[in-house]
């Protein structure tokens, strides 16, 4: 499966990148393929490293003002003109989607996936991995918006809220028939 993670580049603490370690390792020891944002640095390489140290593959989709940074072992690399031709790409990649721990750029992927979703142009699985209550104010967010009316479909059949890494693959396996 290509599973598309948008997460952050930055240079984290271990509480971050202990568990973003493990769960690469899962996707790649799975056969799975990392669709990512492409970046050798922070998170991102992290969880490259893991994939790719575990046999998986790995599809980056940088951006042209971040080429510099772009991994150049990937299997394949993309590079695209603007940030809205990368998340199309992304997604266009993927299979399914996890949502890590990330800042802005982060969310703005998250919520675009997320209204893809709720307007049916997207049946992927998303997760939004939980990892060490980093998002427990957003699911908070996500759930008033559900309680207030402001979702015309369930939460649940947007996201799965995993708290970590073998919850999030076991909720995409599943949801694709795999094995």
């Amino acid at each position: 499966m290509n599973i598309c993670v948008f997460l952050s580049a930055a240079d984290l603490d271990e509480h971050y990148t202990r568990p973003a370690r493990e769960f690469a390792e899962l996707l790649g020891k799975g056969g799975h393929t990392l669709v990512w944002g492409g970046s050798e640095s922070g998170l991102m390489k992290v969880v490259a490293d893991g994939v790719q140290e575990a046999g998986g593959r790995l599809v980056g989709v940088s951006v042209d003002f971040l080429a510099a940074r772009a991994r150049t072992n990937a299997d394949e690399m993309v590079i695209a003109s603007d940030l809205a031709e990368r998340k199309a790409l992304l997604l266009a990649k993927a299979d399914a989607v996890v949502i890590m721990v990330g800042g802005t750029g982060t969310l703005d992927e998250a919520t675009e996936i997320l209204e893809l979703k709720k307007h049916g142009k997207t049946t992927m699985p998303v997760v939004l991995l939980n990892t060490a209550g980093f998002y427990d104010g957003l699911k908070q967010q996500f759930q008033r918006m559900e309680d207030e009316g402001f979702l015309p479909v369930p939460l649940t059949d947007l996201v799965f809220f995993a708290e970590d890494g073998l919850a999030a693959l076991a909720y995409l396996e599943e949801s694709r028939g795999v094995q």
